[in-house]
């Protein structure tokens, strides 16, 4: 290649934003939206595809219930056109933040018509006053056929913002629905292989309620009181727990990736059980056991079934 040629190419690269070695730069025309976990931020990708683009504020591995949004978040959720969120309360913080940043994007709230778990009465009492959730359970993911009625609403919103790609986002809609219901009917022949007698679950917080009722389990009792990580467990309710898990012959007590397990592994010491790791708030970084929301079930529902059958 002569000078003269050589020079040529790489002003023509230059006009075109490039760089030699590297890909043409393409203009992001996508639209802009924020979702407030990775699960949310999974399930409006999927729905989304290609015309969306998705920023999430709490990262993987951090728990939603004790998030505390940065000054880079107040700025993503004020440039974003639509903020998608879990709702149902899961969101201390997104009051403020929607406060602080003075955007005009909509909030989509993805569990607004789900109907919400409330706690039992005994519960309840225990958990009064500790940054429980007054609306209900907002742990709704752990059932799919809840994600399913995520998706209706996530595609209705982005049509609604972006009506020229509304084809496309029914579509993938719609394909994405089928796999949620194939992983319901996975979900129901696996849990199938753990007799009936012993789908019995300790967990560190209310989180698996949904999924409890859908696939016929018991809820035996959790370590911390109520649906939140920041609730303060008595040194009775645990005393009570563990008497509870001796009782009922529980084989494993479950414990949240994102929340400290200390309290749980003294539990699970106390009373000869096993102690197994769930992806419950968060999903993983990008390859790792829960990249996906239904890479994430099916993990937990395999660590499940080995520990209980």
């Amino acid at each position: 290649m002569t000078r003269k040629v050589a020079f040529l190419v790489l002003l023509a690269l230059a006009a075109a934003g490039c760089r030699p070695g590297a890909p043409a730069a393409v203009k992001n025309d996508r639209l802009q939206v924020v979702a407030t976990t990775t699960i949310v931020g999974d399930v409006v990708r999927q729905v989304g595809g290609e015309a969306v683009d998705v920023q999430v504020l709490v990262p993987a591995g951090a728990d939603p219930h004790a998030f505390e949004p940065a000054p880079q978040d107040v700025a993503r959720v004020a440039k974003a056109r639509m903020v998608f969120a879990n709702g149902a309360g899961l969101e201390g913080f997104l009051d403020r933040l929607l406060a602080n940043a003075g955007g005009h994007g909509e909030v989509v709230r993805v569990s607004d018509g789900i109907t919400l778990r409330e706690l039992g009465e005994g519960q309840a009492a225990e958990a009064a006053g500790a940054h429980d959730h007054e609306e209900g359970d907002p742990h709704v993911w752990t059932d799919p056929n809840n994600v399913v009625v995520w998706t209706h609403t996530i595609e209705d919103a982005l049509a609604r913002l972006d009506p020229k790609n509304a084809a496309r986002y029914h579509a993938n809609a719609t394909a994405y629905r089928a796999k949620l219901q194939e992983l319901d009917a996975w979900v129901r022949g696996q849990v199938a292989r753990v007799p009936e007698a012993k789908r019995k679950l300790v967990v560190d917080h209310e989180a698996l309620g949904y999924f409890a009722d859908r696939y016929g389990f018991q809820q035996v009792g959790t370590v911390f009181p109520g649906f939140s990580t920041l609730a303060e467990p008595s040194a009775q309710g645990l005393v009570a727990l563990e008497e509870a898990i001796r009782r009922h012959g529980v084989k494993a007590v479950f414990a949240g990736s994102t929340v400290n397990p200390g309290l749980a592994r003294r539990v699970a010491a106390d009373t000869g059980t096993a102690l197994v790791t769930l992806y419950t708030g968060s999903l993983t970084p990008p390859g790792g056991d829960a990249a996906t929301y239904i890479d994430l079930v099916r993990h937990n529902v395999a660590a499940i079934v080995e520990a209980l059958r």
